[in-house]
Parts: structure tokens; sequence; C-alpha cells
């Protein structure tokens, strides 16, 4: 069976393009993809079956080898900088923390920026 590597899909409109190892396009329809594969991301490694279809080859049977790299975790700040931003983050709901603890809400926009600060390091931390 050929392989080659997801060049683009539209999940919402159900298909894309595979870039074959020979060089080669092969339309790529979401019945060829397995039940799990909601939308295949480019770069994502395929085997798959050939038919003739009617405007040229199209993939069959389309198997999964492995999944796109992941962008985020290529973008992802070193681990030793993280754990200087989880220590600062600490320090700040310490504070934010205390003036809970003494019946105050973070005034301003304050609170705005703790919770911003939490979901971005949350989002580093899930990615």
């Amino acid at each position: 069976m050929p392989t080659g590597k997801v060049k683009w899909y539209d999940a919402e409109r159900g298909f894309g393009f595979i870039a074959g190892e020979d060089g080669g396009e092969v339309f790529l329809h979401a019945s060829a993809l397995p039940a799990d594969v909601a939308g295949p991301q480019p770069g994502a490694r395929v085997e798959y079956g050939v038919a003739d279809g009617r405007r040229g080859p199209s993939a069959l049977a389309v198997k999964m080898l492995d999944a796109a790299p992941s962008v985020v975790k290529a973008k992802r700040k070193p681990a030793s900088e993280m754990a200087a931003i989880v220590e600062d983050l600490i320090k700040v709901l310490d504070r934010t923390g205390d003036q809970l603890k003494r019946g105050r809400y973070p005034e301003g926009d304050a609170g705005r920026r703790v919770a911003t600060m939490l979901r971005a390091v949350a989002d580093t931390l899930d990615s």
C-alpha cells in the first residue's frame, strides 16, 4: 500500500489531499478515513489504497501511521523556563489568597490578570 502525508484537509467540507511519497497527489474524502478520525492534520503520515475516481486517483481505506507533529508542542517554552513562570504564578496566587482571606477580591483589573495568567499556564501545560 502506498504511503504519504496529508497535504491539507478541510473537516467542514469533508475532503482534502494526500501528497504521496511517489510525488503524486491523491484525493482524500472523509469516507476513506477511520471512524475515530474526524479530520487529519496536515503532515500526518498515512497509508492508503488507491482507486480511480471521476477526477483522478482517490484514497481508500486510509490508515493513520502517526499523528502530525504538534505545532503547539514545538513552540512550547523549555521546562526550566516554565518552572520559573509557575513559581512566579504561585507567588501571585499567594497574594491573591491572602486578600481573599481578608474578605477582599482583587481590585480593578488584578482579578482579570490573575485569571489570564492561570489560563495561559494551563494551556501551555495541557498542550
